[in-house]
């Protein structure tokens, strides 16, 4: 995880567009957030509808027809016991017993269909909310600049919409559904039940609204214990990739670092289990007893009813109808509480993802963008001219820090010339290779590509002319034409053009000898996969490069797990395929920067010299005596 001094200026300490993070907000409940927590029903019906209408009507209409059952039922069982009644007492026929009895069960099947298709409807439902979802999250994710993956709160808001978000919103829709419909049964049971007394559906109503209290005070708990405990479970699942990954896996072993990883992950689980467990245990046992107040307040209830039929003031029919209807009425009563209860708990979960979707990109395309002049060959597959680069008093410092990164920096870059960038670690190298492809924006100063402000392209455009392969260049865990045609989607299938780019790079005698040579799948993760050194993923990296033929071409040492010779032979093949693009190599070995036409040396943020190697060595300055340093450790 990185540290918050590595973000960029201007990024994220705030929350959403620029609001405060709202994860110290306060850990004290009120009533009122319940019906604040509501406002965002509305988003949440919305996106289910617009994901599948026919799903979302349908299991709202099943509901409705679920609600009037509970009452139906117990009028025909009150009708049920009255006629054998009537047929005992030789006051009835026994066929309108056997009616009412089927009448019984046609309604107990209906009930269970219904019941049936609600679940079939919902779970349809959650798999295609869940997976709009996730796109919804990955297509956020895939808008925002850099300077958000550099910042730990974005990760934890990040996590929790993946983990949170993609169930709940269906569950609210199907809360709100059965609040609807234990609304429905709770009022039917209310009408039959007042016909008795009216006390007695108000003590109905009064027993579960404790318990509605502590449930929906133990939710807003467990909300905010799990926004304390996200950067910790990022830890933790942290941890978990470590000890299953194979990237990690020779070193873990090498080291002897397993049991300190699995130790660490078991220090946090069970600091999670202990604060879960106390909440778990309370929440429980509270429920329990408002749970066993409502019970003894039911038999109460019962306890009257069966009184007035003793008396004969009701039939035994009405007996069992309202005392269904003095049950019915308290659970449906707390149903509705619990269901808002619910409700607002997994309000406060997908407020999480409407608080990352409402994430803007600072780094965005402008309004009437410039068009980036294409030469006639620029479709082909022949090399497309260079473009100038320049910078203009450039000063980017990095959130946290209180240097600059790059400080006042100057030059030119001439299309189709060659430059190295050399300087120590830090000196603002890569920094310089970001801002060229705006995955930043500098404080001061302005940057411009063919004479014009880089701000003024369109950024995929501006991209597809600036091709850039990092040191930490990704590893893509896909075929080996697949990892090659990702510098060129529009080519991927076209394998032509890709064999020349691994021919290019030296990759074509990596691929050949792989068991289905361009179709092999790299990478251990999947079936089939064949695991290649840093070398051979490097020679794949760089046919991605060359694949691209971006008419700027940077190679930010993704070299360096070569040998010195192999590093040589690779840039001197790279400056033979570059020609007439604008290339741009960093590297630390002095023998492979003397291939480019000048070289820039930065120092603590600034441009210290420029020139050509002999320039550099005539000048007797900070380059020829890095130059001497290398050489003289490679006479040692």
């Amino acid at each position: 995880m990185r540290n918050m001094s590595d973000m960029p200026h201007g990024s994220m300490g705030m929350g959403p567009k620029g609001g405060k993070s709202r994860r110290n907000s306060g850990d004290g409940f009120n009533f009122r957030m319940i019906f604040q927590a509501f406002t965002s029903l509305p988003r949440v019906l919305k996106l289910v509808w617009s994901t599948q209408p026919f799903y979302t009507l349908a299991l709202g209409l099943i509901n409705v027809a679920r609600g009037f059952s509970p009452a139906l039922s117990a009028w025909v069982t009150k009708l049920v016991i009255d006629s054998v009644l009537n047929v005992v007492n030789h006051k009835g026929d026994v066929s309108t017993v056997f009616w009412f009895v089927t009448l019984q069960l046609l309604i107990t099947v209906f009930t269970s269909l219904l019941g049936t298709l609600s679940n079939i409807v919902q779970q349809l439902l959650q798999e295609l909310v869940s997976n709009r979802v996730r796109l919804m999250v990955m297509e956020k994710a895939n808008s925002l600049d850099l300077s958000f993956f550099e910042n730990p709160e974005f990760y934890d808001k990040l996590r929790q919409a993946q983990e949170q978000a993609t169930f709940r919103p269906v569950s609210m829709v199907s809360q709100t559904y059965e609040l609807g419909r234990t609304a429905i049964t709770f009022l039917s049971m209310i009408f039959l039940l007042v016909s008795l007394e009216w006390w007695v559906a108000v003590v109905a109503l009064l027993v579960p609204i404790p318990a509605f209290i502590a449930d929906t005070r133990y939710g807003w708990m467990g909300y905010q214990r799990m926004r304390r405990q996200s950067p910790e479970r990022r830890q933790m699942s942290y941890f978990e990739t470590v000890m299953t990954t194979d990237t990690f896996n020779k070193e873990i072993k090498l080291f002897t670092l397993g049991d300190f990883f699995v130790n660490q992950f078991r220090k946090l689980s069970t600091k999670f289990y202990l604060e879960n467990r106390r909440i778990l245990v309370w929440r429980y046992l509270t429920s329990f007893f408002w749970m066993a107040l409502s019970l003894a307040a039911n038999a109460g209830i019962y306890l009257y009813v069966a009184m007035q039929a003793v008396a004969s003031r009701i039939t035994l029919g009405d007996l069992t109808l309202y005392a269904q209807a003095a049950q019915s009425v308290s659970s449906s009563f707390q149903g509705i509480l619990t269901g808002i209860s619910n409700m607002y708990e997994n309000n406060l979960f997908v407020s999480t993802l409407f608080e990352f979707l409402e994430y803007e990109p600072k780094i965005v395309s402008p309004e009437n963008p410039q068009p980036i002049a294409v030469s006639p060959n620029g479709n082909g597959t022949k090399n497309v001219p260079g473009l100038s680069v320049e910078f203009r008093n450039v000063t980017f410092t990095y959130e946290g820090k209180r240097e600059a990164a790059l400080q006042k920096v100057s030059f030119k870059i001439e299309a189709g010339e060659a430059v190295a960038l050399v300087g120590r670690n830090g000196a603002g190298k890569t920094t310089l290779v970001k801002l060229l492809s705006r995955l930043y924006d500098p404080d001061e100063g302005e940057i411009l590509l063919g004479g014009r402000n880089i701000r003024d392209y369109d950024l995929n455009e501006l991209r597809q002319q600036v091709g850039v392969i990092f040191q930490d260049y990704v590893t893509y865990f896909m075929s080996a034409r697949e990892n090659i045609g990702v510098g060129r989607l529009e080519h991927m299938e076209n394998k032509e053009l890709i064999a020349a780019a691994a021919h290019q790079s030296g990759a074509d005698v990596v691929i050949e000898k792989l068991p289905n040579q361009y179709e092999t799948m790299l990478g251990r993760w999947f079936d089939q996969g064949t695991q290649l050194s840093g070398g051979e993923w490097q020679k794949i990296a760089l046919a991605r490069a060359f694949i691209r033929n971006a008419r700027i071409l940077i190679l930010d040492e993704p070299t360096s797990s070569l040998d010195a010779q192999a590093e040589y032979e690779v840039f001197a093949h790279f400056r033979e395929l570059t020609q007439g693009k604008t290339a741009v190599f960093i590297s630390h070995r002095f023998s492979t920067v003397r291939l480019a036409d000048r070289i820039f040396v930065l120092e603590n943020g600034g441009l210290l010299e420029e020139g050509s190697h002999q320039q550099l060595m005539a000048l007797d300055g900070r380059y020829a005596e890095l130059f001497n340093l290398q050489a003289e450790a490679y006479k040692l």
